[in-house]
């Protein structure tokens, strides 16, 4: 087995490389934050009372995935967030979040907020799915 490589002194591809890698460090003082991640579905009355989309429960048939990281002693303006395709990445100047995302998400598309009562930070992704018996739209 061997890697091609356009340089032969590398010792791995780019593509092997897992995303959001180059934000991890592993000296950070930081600590990670509390979170929990939900997962969001549409649904309508065909679905709840007629079950004629064939969802159901699992987080196969949702489209969103909604991640509370509780910040507390944080405001809004500490806050950095930047958000990839399968990376979330947090940081403040206590905490720190390197989140690898349970799916592919639409890294243009998505929303925050900052509870500042809660202190919490409420993040909504849309999550990218290919086209399949559920997930038409």
């Amino acid at each position: 087995f061997q890697v091609k490589s356009e340089n032969k002194k590398t010792i791995w591809n780019t593509e092997e490389v897992p995303e959001g890698s180059e934000f991890d460090d592993t000296w950070d003082p930081r600590e990670k934050p509390e979170y929990e991640i939900l997962f969001k579905q549409h649904v309508g009355t065909e679905d709840v009372f007629f079950g004629m989309t064939g969802k159901d429960p699992s987080t196969a048939c949702c489209e969103d995935i909604v991640i509370k990281i509780k910040l507390p002693e944080t405001k809004y303006s500490d806050i950095t967030l930047d958000i990839q395709d399968k990376v979330l990445d947090l940081r403040t100047p206590k905490k720190k979040l390197l989140l690898h995302l349970p799916y592919p998400v639409n890294s243009k598309e998505g929303r925050a907020r900052f509870l500042s009562e809660e202190e919490i930070l409420e993040v909504t992704l849309r999550v990218s799915r290919k086209f399949d018996f559920i997930n038409f739209s």
